[in-house]
């Protein structure tokens, strides 16, 4: 019973954010990727779904995920239909990060629902959900904040960081990333 209760997340008093069971599944979690999905080549989207749902993600059977992308936490990961994860991308999900359908996350982007206070003498961690809706491009190593909405098909640019929401069907660029145009479609 002692060892259950000092489990218990209590980072006010200088404890950790997460239970033990978060930080030994997220263990597990690591370890399982780095043995069986890490190197495995470009093609094997199908098996790294497979371990991406055991470990409680919500994966779309036609999304894919490189085996050099991290996923922080699959229990708050989710990936719609025809949506993509690339290389060396990082999803920090220390809250739920949703990516939808037909939406890309390109080779060393980051999406980070993690914080902290600052102003807090406790510097405590602030978890905000991410959302990437259906048709949003995040474009090589772009940066998205805590709780931030990628609005429908817009395009976040190569570096540019999105700490508030960004509209939808728009192009931004910059640090922080400023609306460039809206986004103009072919049929």
């Amino acid at each position: 019973m002692a060892i259950l209760e000092a489990s218990v997340s209590n980072p006010l008093t200088g404890g950790p954010s997460f239970s033990l069971r978060n930080r030994l599944i997220r263990l597990l979690w690591n370890a399982t990727w780095l043995l069986l999905a890490s190197w495995t080549p470009p093609f094997m989207h199908s098996w790294r779904r497979f371990l991406l749902r055991l470990f409680g993600a919500r994966v779309a059977a036609t999304s894919g995920i490189y085996g050099s992308a991290r996923i922080w936490y699959p229990a708050n990961f989710e990936i719609g239909e025809h949506a993509y994860v690339g290389p060396r991308a990082i999803i920090y999900s220390m809250a739920k990060i949703t990516l939808g359908d037909y939406s890309l996350v390109s080779q060393g982007a980051h999406l980070c629902a993690g914080s902290h206070d600052i102003d807090d003498p406790n510097f405590q961690l602030r978890a905000k959900p991410i959302t990437v809706s259906a048709r949003a491009w995040i474009a090589a190593e772009a940066f998205v904040g805590p709780g931030v909405c990628i609005g429908e098909g817009a395009v976040l640019g190569a570096r540019a960081c999105a700490f508030r929401d960004l509209s939808p069907w728009t192009v931004y660029a910059g640090n922080p990333a400023q609306e460039l145009r809206r986004r103009k479609t072919r049929t």
